[in-house]
């Protein structure tokens, strides 16, 4: 019997729960945040669409599509399609948060066409972190049925695949940090935002950037969780 439960309660499930709650604040930060700036008009007048037009066209960039889809903050960059997706939010509004989230994807589509190390590697990974992250718990729970000898190895490759999860984490938060540097850099650099406007779009990204750090975070408590669960049992048994 593993030795985290008392009277039905399973404590690790805390670390869970205080993963969950770092999403929570972290997803209704980036929310409100983008919702206050999304007041602020830009003074060049450019939309989100408008700006990233500019942006691809002055990198270079000629075979990346521009595409309007729906939803709030569903904005994307797809590397194997080269398509840029705008949201509702973004894709025809001028404020200086439209434009941030914007320019923000326009640095990733920049990553892409330089060869940027951290998004080539995160791209790489997608596949087996897919993978990972749908056998992890089937693996996992078939093990508990089995012998010790079997059910361990079960049990222990399944927090493999888990771990692979939590690596495309890890390894999207330098994408996400650079592609928004790049982004501040080129609206100042081209005028699209003006020095006063920049600090309103810089909070913006900075509140979208901590909803990657808060996913990295709970997926990092959920591996911790399952290796104390789980990681002992060839011993116990």
């Amino acid at each position: 019997m593993m030795p985290f439960y008392y009277w039905g309660f399973d404590p690790t499930y805390l670390l869970v729960l205080i993963g969950a709650v770092i999403c929570l604040i972290a997803s209704a930060r980036v929310k409100t945040t983008f919702q206050k700036y999304s007041q602020y008009r830009s003074m060049s007048g450019m939309t989100g669409a408008q700006a990233a037009e500019r942006i691809l066209r002055s990198a270079g960039i000629n075979d990346v599509t521009i595409h309007h889809v729906s939803g709030s903050l569903t904005d994307h960059y797809n590397p194997a399609k080269k398509t840029l997706n705008l949201s509702d939010s973004v894709y025809g509004s001028a404020s200086v948060a439209a434009v941030g989230v914007a320019a923000h994807e326009c640095g990733h589509a920049i990553q892409h066409h330089q060869g940027y190390a951290p998004l080539t590697i995160r791209s790489a990974i997608v596949p087996v972190a897919n993978i990972g992250s749908t056998l992890a718990w089937p693996l996992i729970l078939i093990g508990l049925l089995f012998t010790q000898r079997t059910g361990s190895t079960l049990i222990q490759i399944g927090i493999l695949c888990f771990s692979f999860a939590v690596l495309f984490q890890l390894i999207t938060l330098p994408v996400e940090f650079n592609a928004s540097s790049r982004a501040l850099a080129i609206l100042g650099q081209q005028g699209i935002l003006s020095e006063s406007e920049l600090p309103y779009t810089k909070k913006v990204l900075g509140a979208a950037a901590l909803t990657y750090v808060a996913s990295a975070a709970a997926a990092i408590l959920q591996l911790l969780r399952l290796v104390l669960l789980f990681g002992g049992r060839r011993s116990d048994d």
